[in-house]
């Protein structure tokens, strides 16, 4: 039996697998973000598809992805990671390619939902296979997992903001949204081949014995576990209010402003502020607040941004509620993902971790989607209704964290991944 080693960095045989998997992060969002801001537009006015069915085509990919979030966890329980990240990466590939000379409403609805099914194969197979390293990692050297997934967290949130960069360079350069899908597809081709050559053929995990109702038994650990399930509630109400960076935050620029130019600035602005601040600031969390602590005071810090937008002047200062509302949004943010990534191998089985990482996405997308169209009746009422009542949804999150337990079962003995 081997004993954990003082923290000096990353085990020397994790080091390299925990580096894979958040390049890999990087460069997903940077191909996808690449293509994505674009994609309305192109819709819009390349296509002239009318306003209801570019809102169409963007939630059918939504719900492709975030949906399906499920499949391809239970998928990574059964076969692994790596088969399921390769897929992956060919599909969307594929989806680019298509969607690049995609030019029917058909065309373009199969393509889009294509590019979902994709992310929502290797997503959810990345984030549990990150959670269980950082679980082994806490094991070795006693470092906070929620670290490691800061850091996994960071690399998307750069990705976020370098791919809208590249697709604007490709256009500033002469290119068009054909371009843009191309550029993205090469970004995965770059993706599919490093894993090809690096990802581990067998993930590390602890194996136990195998029993006629096993599997049967196994789904039950996930679908009828009361915490698991309240912490997927804690999630969607996060969910469903970071979404009102696109639907009501929208609608604030232009009531304070007359345009929604200043937009694209502050989502500029948020992806920035995760790339600096999320992992010193989960350094600090994770070393003084349980991970149920976490998670309630980033809820409350959400809550505290959405209580802001009325209180605050119009006039010249006009955007400053929505400065602040991306702020405390994107703060709180910082603190309770990675706590509640954090907190799903100790609420599931092992083996149904991928299962279980894939179905906290899929209730939150369902989530948003109830919650999306609630908020959009609201929009045209008073504005101290709409945000009392935005600021609610993570003031019952954070009451129904507080009935999680709050702190960790003790991990349980694995094999850590060597090249």
């Amino acid at each position: 039996m081997t004993t954990a080693t003082p923290d000096t960095g990353a085990t020397p045989a994790l080091k390299p697998y925990l580096r894979l998997l958040t390049a890999t992060q990087f460069a997903f969002n940077t191909g996808f973000y690449a293509v994505l801001p674009y994609l309305a537009t192109h819709l819009g006015d390349g296509l002239g598809m009318a306003g209801w069915l570019v809102g169409l085509v963007l939630g059918l990919r939504t719900f492709s992805q975030q949906g399906l979030f499920v499949v391809g966890g239970a998928l990574t329980d059964r076969y692994g990671p790596r088969p399921v990240v390769l897929t992956g990466c060919v599909l969307r590939i594929a989806g680019f390619c298509w969607l690049a000379q995609a030019g029917s409403t058909a065309t373009v609805i199969g393509a889009v939902l294509l590019i979902g099914f994709a992310a929502a194969l290797f997503s959810p197979a990345v984030e549990s296979e990150t959670a269980r390293a950082a679980v082994a990692h806490e094991t070795a050297t006693g470092t906070p997992r929620a670290q490691v997934l800061a850091v996994f967290s960071a690399a998307g949130q750069a990705g976020a903001f370098l791919g809208p960069l590249l697709g604007s360079l490709l256009l500033l350069l002469g290119g068009d949204f054909r371009t843009a899908c191309l550029a993205g597809a090469v970004v995965f081709v770059g993706v599919l081949a490093g894993h090809a050559r690096l990802m581990p053929h067998r993930p590390h995990r602890p194996r136990r014995p195998r029993t006629a109702r096993a599997g049967a038994a196994l789904p039950r650990e996930v679908f009828a576990n009361r915490p698991f399930l309240v912490l997927c509630l804690v999630y969607s109400s996060y969910l469903v209010s970071y979404n009102q960076l696109y639907l009501a935050l929208p609608a604030e620029v232009e009531r304070a402003t007359g345009s929604q130019g200043a937009l694209g600035g502050l989502f500029a602005l948020s992806s920035l502020l995760v790339v600096v601040a999320q992992l010193p600031l989960t350094r600090w969390s994770a070393h003084r607040l349980p991970p149920r602590t976490a998670l309630v005071a980033g809820l409350a810090v959400v809550a505290t941004g959405f209580a802001a937008v009325p209180l605050a002047p119009d006039g010249p200062a006009g955007l400053l509620p929505a400065a602040a509302l991306v702020v405390l949004l994107t703060l709180g943010q910082m603190l309770l993902v990675p706590a509640a990534r954090g907190l799903v191998p100790d609420l599931v089985d092992d083996h149904r971790l991928g299962l279980a990482t894939g179905a906290l996405s899929s209730v939150s997308g369902l989530a948003v989607l109830v919650g999306s169209a609630a908020t959009g009746t609201l929009l045209d009422t008073p504005g101290a209704v709409l945000w009392t009542v935005l600021a609610a949804v993570p003031l019952t999150g954070a009451a129904l964290a507080l009935t999680l337990s709050g702190g960790r079962r003790t991990p349980e003995p694995v094999t850590t991944v060597t090249d």
